[in-house]
């Protein structure tokens, strides 16, 4: 009788003084009922309270009281506290959710009844510190996790479980500090976990470890914006989602991982258990559209940012280091094949295509490459920097070699890794951009197939050859420069055409050229247009449309440059010692400014190199001149500092014309 007492008078109390009812139950759980939406509250059986729905066993009823507190509806707080947690939870919500307390570890059950009583989305604010909590939910319904200044680390599984397949915001509040961990030989498939969508957002910052797994794993598609998120150890991935990974904005830093950076997987279940396909919800497939991401993966054959799909970059800064040598990966099914898998900055299965934003790409790992894609790459628009230090990767017998120096080419290729700055196993397009490629094992950029340039900057500066086609390969603008040092500058596997642009291609000595075509096999190189310069010459028997020249120099100037040196944007060069040959036999001067121009005008400025082949070939659209040992101020600067157009030019008192001979076609240089 003294309960049911207590209970009426609440109840009126709460009727005329307009204030909130608290329903605390005996697993720190806190029911909050505002005046204004109470109703009618139903006392049944001398057992049971119903308010707004919810209903309460006494005997689960710890403490009632009522006091002024505001109440937000469709929210649920939970506060952490060292070895314990309480929740609170707003009465419009109160019959949706079921939550448990034990210790610190807090699990939620929400109805589905929340989706067809059309209640808005719940909002779960989580808060406060333990070194022994969980934050677990179970729902089909969209949900927003909140993190408020929370630290919560996990011993025996995931920090945040969210097995709820529908849209899920992980939202960190502005001016916030939010750390994640989880334990170490456990069952999770990561830290942060959310078996739907995960939305990644807020202007507050995420700092995640992944001891067992992945540190953050969404079982569909993963964006982000605005929010900082430091991934700081994983093992496994540092992100991995099952279908689409979309960087909007914010700040994405991923270290101390032993597999990839970020994985976007094409093959993965979905929430609903079935195998994603390619097509569906773009599984697989990386969207970088803003943003800064710093990715640094040090594993074996790991990958910066891998998709089993597509990836495409419209804007952002995106910086990948990768450090890890090759390994040889056994095939598993009958439809695999066994062979050499490397690191890349990027790796992409499907086609890349880049139209916007800064891409620094970096591999010092054995067989290491910048940015490497099993499809097509398209490149429109950005700036990609990618950079190759690593050796040449060969699998022999039952070990790997990450720094192999023997002759490569009786080794399969399934067996055997090469360091590459840029390489598509497909048709390779650039029709703008910025590119900077420097590699200093192997080959600079490759397609498997077809190279075409329309537009954009491009320099490539390789130990092999510069920039390779495995079929034709075709200039028609832009401004390209191929430098190789033990190469050629340019090599096609099938014809090679030179339509347009500026050229400034150099290879090494004979019997490597400037630009090369697969005579052997029946092609030629076509020489029809643009500005050209080739240090090393052409290959043999070209098809010229475009009239060539050779540069030659006398034997006083061919053997060095006087004493004097060559000035412009790339600082000075010493006086050269003439490159390989010496003597009357080299066509060119080391370390020189020249200055190329078509029917007067200045056509380009350019710095050769301290070495390269013999022969120097120039062509223009009209009327090629040249002058040496040149002073260029102004301008735009090309090609590391190689290069400059729309300059200005001074002569010197060492300037001197250079002779031009015209080239006859099917001259073998």
């Amino acid at each position: 009788m003294r309960k049911l007492t207590t209970i009426i008078a609440l109840l009126l109390t709460i009727v005329a003084q307009a204030q909130t009812l608290n329903v605390l139950t005996k697993d720190s759980v806190t029911y909050q009922f505002p005046a204004a939406q109470a109703g009618d509250m139903i006392y049944a059986d001398g057992t049971t309270l119903t308010i707004m729905g919810k209903a309460f066993t006494l005997t689960d009823v710890k403490r009632m009281y009522i006091d002024a507190t505001e109440v937000i509806d469709n929210t649920v707080s939970v506060s952490y506290d060292g070895s314990k947690a309480s929740v609170i939870v707003a009465g419009n919500v109160a019959q949706y959710i079921e939550p448990t307390v034990d210790g610190a570890h807090v699990s939620i059950v929400q109805s589905d009844e929340v989706s067809a009583d059309n209640v808005d989305e719940i909002t779960y604010s989580l808060s406060g510190s333990s070194t022994d909590g969980e934050f677990a939910l179970t729902g089909s319904y969209k949900a927003t996790i909140e993190l408020v200044g929370l630290t919560l680390i996990n011993p025996s599984g995931a920090a945040l479980n969210i097995q709820d397949g529908k849209r899920i915001a992980i939202s960190v509040k502005k001016d916030t500090e939010n750390t994640l961990k989880d334990c170490v030989d456990g069952d999770q498939k990561g830290c942060l976990v959310v078996k739907g969508h995960t939305e990644l957002k807020g202007k507050g910052t995420l700092n995640v470890y992944g001891l067992t797994k992945h540190a953050i794993k969404s079982g569909e598609y993963l964006s982000m914006k605005n929010c900082t998120v430091n991934v700081l150890a994983a093992d496994g991935d540092g992100i991995h989602c099952n279908e689409y990974f979309l960087m909007e904005s914010g700040t994405l830093t991923i270290s101390g991982v032993s597999d990839d950076g970020i994985q976007a997987e094409i093959d993965g279940e979905s929430s609903t258990g079935q195998t994603d396909d390619h097509e569906d919800e773009d599984s697989g497939n990386i969207y970088i559209s803003g943003g800064t991401i710093n990715v640094d993966v040090t594993a074996d054959a790991a990958k910066g940012i891998k998709a089993d799909g597509d990836v495409y970059v419209t804007g952002g800064d995106i910086t990948a280091t990768t450090s890890g040598g090759g390994v040889w990966d056994e095939a598993t099914t009958t439809t695999e094949t066994s062979k050499t898998k490397a690191s890349a900055g990027i790796g992409c299965d499907g086609n890349v295509e880049i139209s916007g934003g800064t891409l620094n790409l970096t591999s010092s790992g054995g067989g290491g490459k910048g940015l490497s894609c099993d499809g097509s790459l398209t490149i429109t628009d950005g700036t990609i920097n990618a950079s190759t230090s690593g050796g040449i990767c060969v699998y022999s017998g039952s070990s790997i070699n990450n720094n192999y120096t023997g002759n490569t080419d009786n080794i399969n290729s399934n067996y055997r890794s090469a360091p590459k700055g840029i390489k598509a196993d497909g048709a390779m397009s650039i029709s703008g951009g910025t590119i900077n490629v420097y590699s200093g094992k192997s080959e600079g950029i490759e397609s498997k197939s077809t190279i075409n340039i329309t537009g954009g900057h491009v320099y490539s500066k390789a130990s092999d050859d510069a920039i390779n086609s495995s079929s034709h390969l075709t200039i028609e603008g832009g401004y390209v420069c191929a430098y190789a040092t033990g190469n050629d500058g340019i090599d096609s596997n099938g014809n090679c055409y030179i339509k347009g642009g500026v050229v400034y291609a150099i290879g090494a000595t004979s019997p490597e050229v400037g630009i090369d075509a697969n005579t052997e096999g029946g092609y030629k190189l076509y020489v029809q247009g643009g500005t050209l310069i080739a240090i090393g010459g052409l290959e043999n028997n070209s098809s010229i449309s475009q009239t060539c020249y050779q540069v030659s120099e006398s034997s006083s100037s061919s053997s060095g440059n006087n004493g004097h040196s060559g000035s412009g944007p790339g600082g000075s060069g010493p006086g050269g010692g003439g490159g390989p040959g010496g003597g009357q036999q080299q066509g060119w001067t080391a370390n020189t400014w020249y200055a190329l121009y078509n029917n007067g005008e200045l056509a380009l400025a350019f710095l050769t190199p301290s070495s390269g082949g013999s022969t120097m070939v120039v062509s223009t659209s009209g009327t090629p001149t040249m002058k040496k040992s040149v002073t260029v101020s102004g301008g735009t600067e090309l090609f590391d500092g190689m290069a400059v157009v729309d300059g200005t030019v001074t002569n010197s008192d060492t300037s001197t014309s250079v002779t031009l001979s015209q080239y006859s076609s099917g001259s073998n240089w």
